[in-house]
């Protein structure tokens, strides 16, 4: 048996980016949880809330989730130059446009197996 522990995922916005999505195992799932955890129980306390300022604070925790997501998930980028410089993960995270950073972070929630729900939040 070969397994790859990664999937290329072609962009359907620009067809010379493709991602390289880490696949989900027993070992990353459980890293993954540790991660995102506390700061999911923080952002449903807060957007539970009546409060601006705590539903502003749950969503800029959501976004660091994201964040997360896309750090353990996003293997490699392919075809992406940012300032003329070829773009990895981070550079397209920090730096690269967001339409394409956000279909990145797509792909990897699909690949967790996430549903639509789910990715949503």
């Amino acid at each position: 048996m070969n397994y790859d522990s990664t999937v290329l995922v072609p962009s359907r916005q620009n067809p010379q980016v493709v991602y390289k999505i880490a696949r989900m195992s027993f070992g990353r799932r459980l890293e993954l949880t540790r991660q995102v955890r506390e700061l999911s129980r923080k952002v449903s306390f807060l957007d539970a809330g009546q409060d601006p300022a705590g539903k502003i604070e749950a969503a800029m925790l959501a976004r660091e989730i994201d964040r997360l997501y896309l750090r353990w998930g996003l293997a490699g980028v392919e075809g992406l130059f940012i300032d003329g410089q070829p773009a990895g993960p981070e550079e397209l995270i920090e730096k690269g446009p967001e339409d394409l950073c956000l279909e990145a972070l797509a792909a990897i929630k699909a690949e967790c197996g996430l549903s639509e729900e789910d990715r949503k939040n």
